[in-house]
């Protein structure tokens, strides 16, 4: 940890790994087709076990921000670049809350489902869930437990 960082702690520290890795491939500092640092680079890095740091991989993985590449190692993929580096997540979100301001999509309307908008967008199901969380978060779409997401009304 000679380079001043901060090891990571507390709940679910792979997520935290893979958050951190995330945001310097958009920052470019891994570019596509750049070999990531090996496990055992992240793990001293980060001060994790190595096996929090293939959970974090495997996230990114799922992503579809890098792939195994056998005796090279872990390689950022071309569709990592999004334009204005904007995570795909915010992307998704992005042409969703569109689609809510447009009338597309209506109020009390039901989003598509998870596995509907992995196949639209090209997308992990992790990447999908961040962006409906995020509009949950924004207040735009309600989930309701074993129905789905709907798109939310005007609250007063």
């Amino acid at each position: 940890m000679s380079d001043g960082r901060a090891w990571l702690t507390g709940w679910r520290v792979y997520t935290q790994l893979a958050d951190r890795l995330r945001d310097r491939i958009v920052a470019g500092e891994y570019a596509a087709g750049s070999v990531l640092p090996s496990e055992a680079k992240l793990c001293r890095e980060f001060g994790v076990a190595r096996n929090t740091a293939r959970r974090g991989l495997a996230l990114l993985e799922e992503e579809g921000l890098i792939v195994t590449v056998p005796s090279k190692g872990r390689v950022v993929t071309a569709g990592a670049a999004t334009p204005d580096g904007v995570y795909r997540y915010q992307l998704i979100a992005g042409d969703l809350r569109e689609q809510i301001s447009h009338g597309e999509l209506v109020t009390g309307s039901a989003l598509p489902s998870e596995l509907a908008l992995r196949r639209r967008y090209g997308a992990s199901r992790n990447t999908v869930r961040q962006a409906l969380g995020l509009l949950e978060r924004e207040g735009l779409v309600v989930a309701e437990h074993g129905r789905g997401r709907f798109v939310r009304g005007e609250t007063s």
